[in-house]
């Protein structure tokens, strides 16, 4: 008869062998890059943390190379889920699972196994970088979203646009709003709180540095400009949201630790009230 592993006796091994997992808003914070189509960001994270070479994988084999393959067959099952969330055709996600999947299925090397991951991973992200720019026809403004996406956390003005575009500034603002539907300014702002949102909930930056990691002039024009989109300060959208999956439920343990934030919502409203 077959040896089964006792679940309870297994999760004490691994608590005594300080066998600990990665924190569960680091691994979602890399979903959302993948599902938001930011190329920058999801190469610069598979360089610095290839799948296999950082702690927290868990044990999901004693064989090497097996446990390396389940984990990434996790990725990929993962990634699907949250490109269809973000507005893939289930059909085209789902049939890019399945042929992932099979791939790695193939493969006996190590080094290959973690170049497949690192392919699945920038072939669904530049998926959905198209898919988010699909309503764009100008190959001037292709860029000059390019170009936004790839400085968010830095100051952007319609200038820097119009000389990496080539063209005049007040043209390319009647482009950009004809093609997209907003301003420029518009975009960014929305873009900024899109990005914004990722960090409330999957990390524990505070407000003051989230508004100077996405270059808002300050906290309180963060977080006036976060309420006027979303009708919520930036801490309550942290007390809603913060550490849950793709789900839109709220957590409690999120708003104990949100209520640690530095800061004041009513303080950073009247100073907002002030910004331009």
């Amino acid at each position: 008869m077959e040896k089964r592993e006792n679940p309870d006796i297994s999760l004490f091994t691994q608590r005594e062998e300080e066998i600990y997992h990665a924190p569960y808003e680091r691994e979602l914070s890399f979903y959302e890059m993948v599902k938001n189509g930011d190329g920058n960001a999801v190469q610069q994270w598979l360089s610095q943390r290839p799948i296999g070479s950082v702690d927290g994988m868990g044990q999901l084999s004693d064989n090497p190379l097996r446990h390396l393959r389940y984990h990434v067959i996790i990725s990929i099952a993962m990634i699907t889920r949250f490109c269809i969330e973000g507005g893939m055709d289930p059909e085209t996600a789902y049939g890019l699972s399945d042929v992932y999947i099979r791939q790695s299925d193939l493969v006996t090397q190590w080094d290959d196994l973690v170049s497949l991951h690192r392919k699945m991973c920038m072939d669904y992200t530049r998926r959905m970088s198209r898919l988010k720019k699909e309503r764009i026809y100008s190959r001037h403004i292709v860029r000059c979203i390019d170009y936004i996406y790839a400085h968010i956390q830095e100051k952007i003005t319609v200038e820097m646009l119009a000389g990496e575009c080539g063209l005049h500034e007040n043209y390319l603002s009647r482009l950009f709003k004809k093609e997209t539907g907003v301003g420029i300014g518009d975009y960014i702002r929305s873009l900024r709180v899109e990005t914004s949102k990722n960090m409330l909930k999957y990390s524990d930056y505070s407000l003051t540095e989230i508004a100077g990691r996405l270059a808002f002039s300050s906290q309180s024009h963060f977080v006036k400009i976060f309420h006027e989109q979303t009708g919520m300060t930036p801490k309550e959208y942290r007390n809603r949201y913060y550490r849950t999956n793709w789900g839109e439920g709220s957590n409690a343990t999120g708003q104990k630790s949100a209520d640690k934030v530095d800061c004041s919502d009513r303080t950073a409203k009247r100073e907002g009230s002030r910004e331009e």
